[in-house]
């Protein structure tokens, strides 16, 4: 890996409506160049709008929706070349098949495109969920692609890992979440956010809380952590539907501290610089050298209790 500049974008999407969100990409791609990033990262389905997608109907996904490779590939495709820069963004894909998809799309100046389908997709029955993991290389350094949910587990990451990734791109639309577990999350009071710009303490102290920067803090320090990977971490941020994602975006390294994050109650973008020389004796790599891979057979049996993702997302509300 070399070292590299990179920038986590948090922003307010607007349901349904590509032209604003195109734009609002834009913008961040301007500033992120005058800032000489070289890796900027969008959230999930930022392009396309998220929550939302739960009540149409299957037709109206598919006007949503549009293939890797259409017009919102090649606006990304434009700015990368533009600016020198690889930029990747979520948005609904309707595949050649006419399968439905949560994906993220990376591309490069080169003109190359990557493309990784949420591996645990839930928003919709119609939206499937994908089955590939997504690791590729670009200028020396190797990075992988997990979307929202596919984060959470803890497999997913290691399998990365063990693939090689030295930086994840994590996308996500998380944060405020309904939960019928009292210890994680919950709804964020839309009056405090609608108040934000007369009363940002208290939004402010909504986001940074467990509803949102102390349910994050949990666990993604620990993905990045024990898997010896920086994780670039870019989120939604205000009304999604009918409820508020929190933000807090940020970058950490590889021992799972933050190099830089925003609390911001609005449209904001964090920059950090990657050290490459942490990764090699960092604890998560040493860990994974020492690991005895023919005691793990347990790990891809299944136990009898699994369940789909929309069970556990919509049936007990919970995440």
């Amino acid at each position: 890996m070399r070292n590299l500049r990179v920038a986590a974008v948090q922003f307010e999407h607007v349901n349904g409506d590509k032209s604003y969100n195109l734009g609002r990409v834009r913008h961040f791609a301007a500033a992120a160049a005058a800032e000489e990033v070289q890796v900027l990262t969008f959230p999930e389905c930022c392009v396309t709008g998220y929550w939302f997608l739960r009540h149409l109907s299957r037709s109206e996904l598919e006007r949503l929706a549009e293939p890797v490779g259409g017009p919102a590939t090649q606006e990304l495709l434009t700015l990368a070349r533009r600016y020198g820069m690889m930029i990747g963004a979520g948005l609904l894909e309707i595949s050649p098949t006419r399968d439905l998809y949560n994906t993220y799309v990376v591309a490069t100046p080169e003109r190359e495109i990557f493309a990784h389908r949420k591996l645990h997709a839930f928003i919709h029955p119609d939206v499937r969920s994908g089955n590939r993991f997504t690791v590729f290389h670009w200028r020396d350094t190797c990075f992988g692609v997990l979307i929202c949910y596919d984060n959470n587990l803890i497999e997913n990451v290691r399998i990365c890992a063990l693939q090689g990734a030295e930086v994840l791109l994590a996308p996500h639309q998380t944060g405020g979440c309904r939960s019928a577990n009292p210890h994680t999350m919950g709804l964020v009071d839309r009056t405090a956010w609608d108040n934000r710009h007369v009363d940002p303490a208290t939004v402010e102290e909504e986001l940074r809380g467990p509803k949102g920067r102390g349910w994050i803090l949990r666990w993604l320090p620990a993905r990045a952590h024990d898997n010896g990977l920086f994780v670039v971490f870019s989120n939604g941020v205000g009304v999604d539907d009918d409820e508020i994602r929190t933000g807090n975006s940020m970058v950490l390294d590889p021992y799972g501290r933050i190099l830089v994050e925003t609390w911001k109650a609005g449209d904001d973008m964090v920059t950090a610089d990657l050290d490459a020389s942490l990764l090699e004796e960092c604890t998560g790599r040493r860990w994974i050298r020492t690991r005895r891979p023919e005691l793990y057979q347990l790990l891809s049996q299944p136990t009898g209790t699994e369940v789909d993702v929309r069970q556990v997302r919509f049936d007990e509300k919970g995440v």
